[in-house]
C-alpha cells in the first residue's frame, strides 16, 4: 500500500481557502464532502484529465457542473420556465437536484479552448447542472465561480466499482494520492441521512434528464397532458420522493427510468 502523502484537513465550517488556492490554479485537483459522500472537484482540462486518471473512468457520461446559484444554472443551461420553477424550488427547499441540460451558446463560448468541452460534455453537447449538493462544496463553487470565472467540475470520490459510504477513509488510495487536497467531513454527510445505515444509504444525488436522444431541451408542457419528451429520472437518490413530488406538482408527464442514460 502506497503511503498517501495528500493534505487532509476538516472542513472549517465556511469557504475553505486551501481548496480554492488550489482549485483557482491550473490543474487543482480536491476531494470535498457532499450530501450524499466525497466527490472529486476540479474546474479546468487538466484537472478533469486528472479526475479521470484517478478514477479510470470512461468518457461517454455527462460531465457533472457545480452549481453555487440558480442565477448560474440560468447563466450557463438552456432551460423552460417550468425547469427553471422545478430548480427554484429546489433551492428553496434545500434538495439535492441534477439535471441534464443544454448549454446556452454565450456560456459554451465562455469554455476555455483547451480541451475542457470535450471532457465536461456528452456526445450530444449536455452536461449535469447540479445545485445544494451540501455547503462544505457549494461554498467553493460559489466563490470559484463568482471570485473567480471558473467552472467547478464534480465526479464522486470513488474507487471503481464501489461507493466511498459517506466515509473519507472510503475514497481509496488511488484517489488519495492524486488529489491536492482532502476536505474530511464525515460528521457533516452522517447529519444529511441521519436515519440510515451504510447498508440503506443513498450515495448519490437524484438525475433527470430534460432532454431528447438528441440533447435538445424538451418541450414545456403548460398543463397538457402527453407532452413528450417528457423528463426522465434517469437516477434515484437522496430525497427522490420529494422530487418526484415537485415534479408531479410541475409536469403533468414525466417518466421514471433509473439507470436509463447508461
Amino acid at each position: 500500500m502506497t503511503e498517501a502523502t495528500t493534505a487532509k484537513i476538516h472542513w472549517n465550517g465556511g469557504v475553505q481557502a486551501e481548496a480554492i488556492n488550489i482549485l483557482k490554479e491550473d490543474g487543482g485537483m480536491i476531494v470535498s464532502p457532499t450530501k450524499v459522500g466525497y466527490i472529486i472537484m476540479t474546474s479546468d482540462d487538466k484537472g478533469l484529465e486528472r479526475k479521470f486518471a484517478a478514477k479510470n473512468r470512461k468518457r461517454n457520461k455527462p460531465g457533472v457542473v457545480l452549481c453555487g446559484s440558480v442565477e448560474q444554472v440560468k447563466e450557463l443551461a438552456q432551460m423552460t420556465p417550468e425547469i427553471e420553477q422545478m430548480y427554484q424550488q429546489h433551492w428553496n427547499e434545500d434538495i439535492l437536484l441534477g439535471c441534464i441540460l443544454p448549454w446556452q451558446a454565450e456560456a459554451k463560448s465562455k469554455i476555455p479552448n483547451d480541451g475542457t468541452k470535450d471532457l465536461m460534455m456528452d456526445q450530444r453537447e449536455t452536461s449535469c447542472f447540479v445545485i445544494k449538493f451540501g455547503t462544505p462544496s457549494e461554498n467553493i463553487a460559489k466563490e470559484m465561480w463568482e471570485k473567480y470565472g471558473k467552472f467547478s467540475f464534480a465526479s464522486s470520490a470513488n474507487p471503481s466499482g464501489k461507493g466511498n459510504r459517506g466515509l473519507v477513509a472510503g475514497i481509496g488510495d488511488q484517489i488519495e494520492n492524486a488529489a491536492d487536497l482532502i476536505i474530511e467531513a464525515d460528521d457533516y454527510v452522517a447529519s444529511i441521512q441521519p436515519d440510515k445505515t451504510l447498508d440503506t444509504r443513498y450515495e448519490q444525488g437524484v438525475m433527470v434528464s430534460m432532454v431528447d436522444e438528441a440533447g435538445q431541451l424538451i418541450p414545456e408542457q403548460n398543463g397538457a397532458v402527453g407532452v413528450q419528451p417528457a423528463p426522465i429520472v434517469i437516477r434515484k437518490g437522496l430525497d427522490v420522493d420529494k422530487i418526484m413530488k415537485i415534479m408531479s406538482d410541475i409536469f403533468s408527464s414525466w417518466d421514471y427510468r433509473h439507470g436509463f442514460y447508461y
